[in-house]
């Protein structure tokens, strides 16, 4: 008959190896990101563009991320002619429509009027007195700027305001006009 022993100084380490195993963690996990559907079949024009916008989005935010979704979406990308220019009427809780402009679309960078107008849609205000760096300055600073990105005052605005996740909807939709050109 065999006897087994164990050292004392191994059920020391035994046991501070198993003990993360089964120990509760430090800190609560981080929320998943509210994901907001958005559909682009009215807006085929720019589908590559509405794509790369909220793919920089995404890239600068962990809080919300923008998804395309012909089904159940609830924000809407159109295009057309509009002598107001491209616009988007949302409630900055992720729903609504965002128009794109054609005319607009040809004198400034498409990916940055996307982009812009999806900031709409997140909650963010037009700044038209920025300069380029800043996504929401818009066509501010006229049709040489091509930033598509939001700077790190703007993600972290958008951050703060889906913290918590999807902000409770107001009960009226804003129409908020990007007007960047002379209206003839």
């Amino acid at each position: 008959m065999s006897r087994k022993y164990l050292l004392p100084g191994a059920a020391v380490a035994l046991a501070m190896i198993a003990t993360p195993l089964t120990a509760a963690p430090a800190f609560a996990a981080p929320e998943a990101a509210t994901t907001v559907y958005y559909d682009t079949s009215d807006a085929p024009t720019f589908r590559d563009q509405i794509n790369a916008g909220a793919a920089n989005w995404n890239a600068a935010v962990s809080n919300v991320k923008l998804q395309e979704s012909s089904s159940g979406a609830t924000l809407h990308y159109t295009e057309g002619n509009d002598p107001r220019g491209s616009y988007a009427q949302t409630d900055g809780h992720g729903s609504g429509t965002i128009f794109i402009d054609y005319t607009q679309a040809e004198q400034y960078n498409q990916t940055r009027i996307t982009a812009h107008e999806t900031g709409h849609a997140l909650g963010l205000p037009d700044h038209y007195e920025g300069p380029c760096s800043e996504l929401m300055s818009g066509g501010g600073p006229g049709p040489s700027c091509t930033n598509a990105n939001p700077n790190a005052e703007e993600s972290a605005q958008v951050e703060s305001l889906w913290a918590n996740g999807f902000r409770a909807a107001a009960a009226q939709q804003h129409r908020i006009y990007e007007v960047t050109m002379p209206v003839k």
